[in-house]
């Protein structure tokens, strides 16, 4: 998103508006910073909290998933319009609009983060919770940098497609969580609560966890990786008999 609108501000020699995009993404981070950490106190009082932290982080995933599917290939334009209509403004009143759109947008995906973050406090240490958290936004930062430079040479249909499946399978990951959590405290009727906690604890918070977290990363990337071979051969394939 940044990426997007911070183009589109150079392109249309609006350069002076940068400090704005970059001003709405710090308060944005800072912002979702703090959500996360006040939502990851109010999880950490009681598995009753915490399993209400990870339906709601379940369900901005899904809301997400949602939003990127249904916009996906319009999602440059619908950036770039509202910063065009922001740039219509003179003066202050164009820096604040370009400002609190970019604190919108990101703040929007900031909120999720939070969300998702918060749900997972209460299996690993603050520090390891810290240093995900500070990797992550690097990594982000990198491929919104690699994006403004090779973005139109990504199928985008397919890239959305392969996130969707790994947000979705994760969503279930963090309904199961909450599942998890309300058998610890008998909130669930009907079951054995007892029996269904421990029959899922591995599943939670142990090694089959662990694994299935770094397979919910490693196989779409390495899925959309193989396929971009497969393309690469298949153009010098074609190129090969139409020479």
């Amino acid at each position: 998103m940044v990426a997007v609108a911070s183009l589109y501000l150079r392109k249309t020699g609006h350069s002076s508006l940068l400090n704005a995009v970059r001003a709405g993404l710090a308060v944005s981070v800072v912002g979702s910073v703090v959500l996360g950490v006040a939502m990851a106190k109010v999880g950490a009082s009681s598995p009753m909290w915490e399993g209400l932290l990870a339906l709601l982080a379940a369900a901005a995933v899904i809301w997400c998933v949602t939003h990127m599917l249904k916009m996906g290939k319009q999602m440059g334009k619908e950036i770039s319009a509202g910063i065009g209509r922001a740039t219509l403004l003179n003066g202050a009143n164009a820096w604040g609009s370009v400002f609190v759109f970019t604190l919108f947008m990101v703040g929007r995906e900031g909120v999720e983060s939070a969300a998702m973050l918060s749900s997972l406090a209460a299996d690993s240490g603050a520090s390891n919770l810290f240093i995900g958290g500070l990797i992550g936004l690097m990594t982000a930062a990198t491929i919104a940098i690699l994006w403004s430079k090779v973005g139109r040479l990504v199928n985008l249909s397919r890239f959305f497609n392969v996130t969707a499946v790994f947000m979705l399978a994760f969503s279930a990951m963090l309904v199961l969580k909450a599942f998890f959590e309300f058998t610890e405290v008998n909130l669930i009727p009907i079951i054995n609560n007892a029996y269904w906690h421990n029959a899922t604890e591995s599943l939670v918070e142990g090694t089959y966890a662990q694994v299935g977290s770094v397979l919910l990363v490693l196989a779409p990337t390495a899925w959309l990786f193989g396929t971009h071979l497969l393309d690469i051969r298949k153009n010098q394939q074609a190129k090969g008999l139409t020479g």
